[in-house]
């Protein structure tokens, strides 16, 4: 078979394999995000909200948070309307710019982070896979990411 026959192949995709991980990761969490009360992307904005706890940036607004999750406000609005209606983030509009949105956690939103240690500990156990592969392959797709963010 010809090279460009071979790299057509499903399992010759990079993307597609990216995709396949990235599910199977995702599935891997939802016994742990079930206990917390939360779906995937909301795990990922409170990741992000618990980071800004230690480290706030200047302005720690819903855009800040799209950005940093490379999440449209079409997405995000509803995903933060949920937290605010399970009481685990706080959105109040900007004293100086009415149009921008701040984020805070509440309390429980807070306390929630406690709770994340001890399951992803577990969940890590449990998968048996080696924290230095881990890392390995996440420093990997950090560089990729960077290249292709390049290219647009």
């Amino acid at each position: 078979m010809s090279l460009a026959v071979d790299s057509l192949k499903l399992d010759s995709q990079l993307c597609f394999k990216l995709y396949a991980a990235s599910r199977a990761v995702i599935r891997a969490y939802k016994p742990m995000l079930d206990q917390l009360g939360l779906t995937y992307p909301q795990y990922l904005a409170m990741l992000v909200l618990w980071e800004w706890q230690d480290a706030a940036p200047e302005q720690p607004t819903v855009k800040a948070l799209g950005e940093r999750l490379a999440l449209d406000s079409g997405t995000l609005t509803p995903l933060l309307k949920r937290l605010e209606q399970i009481d685990l983030v706080q959105r109040r509009r900007s004293a100086r710019d009415e149009r921008e949105m701040h984020l805070s956690l509440t309390p429980a939103g807070t306390a929630l982070r406690e709770q994340v240690g001890p399951l992803k500990a577990r969940l890590l156990c449990d998968s048996g896979v080696d924290l230095d592969r881990l890392n390995d392959l996440r420093a990997g797709l950090d560089h990729l990411l960077g290249q292709i963010k390049g290219l647009s």
